[in-house]
């Protein structure tokens, strides 16, 4: 998808990422890997851009601890609620992640 026809991430407002100086800013290497995540799934259409904005901005009124965990929250909604992934299939990879039976995610990797 071209820059011109990508969706916009808001840059005010409730859906608005942090950032200093203009730039996105990451507290944790896995806050990027979620934003990237969401932005390219997004770029590959499996979900109205739009459609996760809500789901954010609906995350974040719910309070969560952090931007980027109600910016996860929202894509793992988005994911199960379009048969992407399965909840099941969400918790069976925190679980590896957690107890470091995967560690590394690489292109392929299942």
């Amino acid at each position: 998808m071209s820059d011109a026809a990508r969706p916009a991430i808001d840059v005010e407002g409730a859906a608005a990422p942090p950032r200093r100086n203009g730039e996105l800013v990451f507290q944790e290497p896995w806050e990027g890997r979620a934003f990237g995540m969401a932005v390219t799934l997004g770029d590959a259409r499996l979900f109205p851009w739009e459609a996760f904005r809500r789901r954010l901005i609906a995350a974040i009124a719910e309070g969560g601890p952090s931007y980027y965990e109600n910016w996860l929250a929202a894509l793992q909604t988005l994911l199960v609620e379009r048969g992407v992934l399965s909840a099941a299939d969400i918790e069976t990879r925190l679980r590896q992640f957690a107890t470091g039976e995967r560690d590394i995610v690489h292109p392929g990797a299942s």
